[in-house]
């Protein structure tokens, strides 16, 4: 049994093909330049490869491609789309609207666009790429959404609300949502899992961290506070991004810049964070490299990075009345060690030690990295966002049941 997992952004068409019987990948892709001009590269399980320049004036072109490069390329994987049993979607932005995967209508579809207001970037994207793939599967295929912001509607009022005018929320629904929520319940659930542990008696703090990054305090399974607030921009600071920043302090910069809140919003998402830090670097790994060659400004996004991270462990700490593990997940959070040491240093008040020669060594990993004597576990767990949306798709169809059988 196959589903196909889609992760639409506004200029791409990212995609897996799994299969269920062992939730094996058969193939990956990702259609590029979408209103550009255009590109696919295609790999499957068994090694081969496919790309292609082509025109993708919009989704349902990347689409139509994706098809043919599935079924009739050197590199197809199916002889049919008839052979997907469902499509599965990431969508960054449901609001209090969606707090559970749903099944794809007409009015769904909708919905999700109306929310672009939220999520600008992401949620007409979305909404455009879920009209186009009903256009190339067949209609008996079922089709699921699975929300990013979901996990964290679980967050207690005290922890969503902002303290601004409550009409604020009442009239534009400005709260926190929180993302990467998929991530965050796959790296908990596989915790609960390789531990043998029921999640109802684990506090974690889930460390998401790449480009962009959050973090997130889990109780009980729940989610009950996360970094990222209104928009992916609040928290730590990220690769392009500022995280949290006095408002004050934008409406200054914004003034003596005489930027638009078009162009200081670019400021922020765009040219804050490692780069504006830096003046150099977006990539963590370019960071690091420079920190360990002397560059103070690299070393400066090193301490901040770890820092504010630290920030929030503390904190989550506390909200949950105690602390059993730490995950670690994410590009910087999978694949770098240094990071993970300087977040896990000089924390003997919540029990956190680090196993050195199992930290230092580990990429791209699952493996628990923290000393027999820490009173808090530390784990390295990589993320798998694509599955968890091929099962709960697989679990919203009903065709969980007929793998059973």
């Amino acid at each position: 049994m196959k589903i196909l997992v889609v992760n639409a952004g506004s200029s791409s068409l990212k995609y897996q093909l799994i299969d269920m019987k062992d939730e094996s990948v058969i193939a990956k892709g990702n259609c590029e330049r979408i209103g550009i001009d255009g590109k696919i590269t295609h790999k499957t399980f068994d090694g081969r490869k496919y790309e292609e320049e082509c025109s993708f004036p919009t989704h349902t072109e990347a689409f139509e491609k994706l098809v043919e490069v599935m079924t009739k390329s050197d590199a197809a994987v199916i002889s049919d789309m008839s052979e997907i049993a469902a499509v599965g979607h990431r969508i960054v932005q449901g609001a209090e609207v969606f707090t559970e995967t749903t099944l794809v209508t007409d009015e769904v579809i909708d919905k999700i666009d109306e929310l672009r207001d939220l999520a600008p970037v992401h949620n007409h994207a979305h909404a455009l790429a879920l009209r186009a793939c009903k256009k190339v599967v067949p209609a008996s295929t079922p089709q699921a959404v699975v929300f990013d912001t979901a996990f964290h509607q679980t967050m207690p009022p005290k922890a969503f609300m902002f303290g601004m005018p409550y009409e604020a929320y009442e009239k534009f629904h400005v709260r926190k949502y929180g993302f990467h929520g998929t991530s965050h319940r796959y790296v908990s659930m596989k915790l609960g899992e390789v531990k043998n542990a029921d999640l109802k008696d684990l506090k974690i703090v889930s460390c998401h961290l790449g480009n962009g990054s959050s973090i997130t305090a889990i109780d009980g399974g729940k989610s009950v506070d996360t970094s990222m607030g209104f928009t992916p921009l609040d928290g730590i600071i990220m690769g392009t991004r500022s995280g949290s920043v006095d408002p004050s302090a934008v409406e200054f910069v914004q003034e003596k810049m005489g930027f638009t809140p078009a162009q200081m919003s670019d400021y922020l998402n765009k040219q804050s964070g490692f780069l504006g830090l830096s003046g150099k670097f977006s990539d963590n790994r370019d960071i690091t490299s420079a920190a360990s060659g002397g560059d103070p400004r690299s070393q400066l996004v090193s301490e901040m990075l770890a820092y504010e991270i630290k920030k929030y462990i503390g904190s989550y700490a506390a909200v949950m009345n105690g602390l059993d593990a730490v995950i670690f997940t994410g590009g910087i959070g999978e694949n770098a060690p240094e990071v993970r040491k300087a977040v896990c240093e000089n924390m003997d008040v919540l029990g956190i030690k680090l196993d050195e020669s199992v930290n230092a060594g580990l990429r791209g990993e699952l493996a628990k990295i923290s000393a027999a004597d820490s009173k808090a576990e530390v784990w390295v767990i990589p993320t798998n966002e694509e599955l968890l949306i091929a099962r709960d798709t697989l679990k919203i169809t009903g065709l969980d049941k007929q793998l059973a059988k």
